[in-house]
């Protein structure tokens, strides 16, 4: 009897279109909207960062459904600007209302940009 080689087992590889970025970045928005209105509340208020909190989550679940509502014929610039912006400006701004490293404050900007990059590229 000869021995017997094991399948290959490929792991899948997940390659997120912008659907699941929006899904998830619709739930997250969802969900960091509801701790700042609830659990971190008094620390935001505290640190008068509640407004610039609200500005994140805004930004966040606008690009959301903004890359839902992208045609699939769009340009993948699109969605590689839109979704690099989320986490460079929400999750910046997210991070220096808590008190995060100054360090932060130029990602910001960058974050802005890719937004107003892939809105420009609708353009094309």
């Amino acid at each position: 009897r000869s021995p017997q080689t094991p399948p290959q087992v490929t792991p899948p590889t997940m390659t997120m279109g912008k659907n699941e970025w929006a899904a998830v970045f619709g739930a997250s928005g969802v969900a960091m909207g509801a701790f700042g209105a609830h659990a971190l509340k008094s620390t935001l208020e505290s640190r008068g960062t509640i407004e610039a909190w609200k500005t994140a989550v805004l930004y966040q679940l606008v690009h959301a459904v903004a890359l839902l509502a992208l045609p699939e014929t769009t340009s993948p610039l699109t969605v590689k600007l839109w979704t690099a912006g989320v986490p460079l400006f929400s999750g910046s701004i997210y991070g220096l209302a808590l008190g995060g490293p100054k360090l932060l404050g130029p990602v910001t900007p960058i974050g802005g940009l890719c937004f107003i990059g892939g809105w420009l590229t609708l353009l094309l």
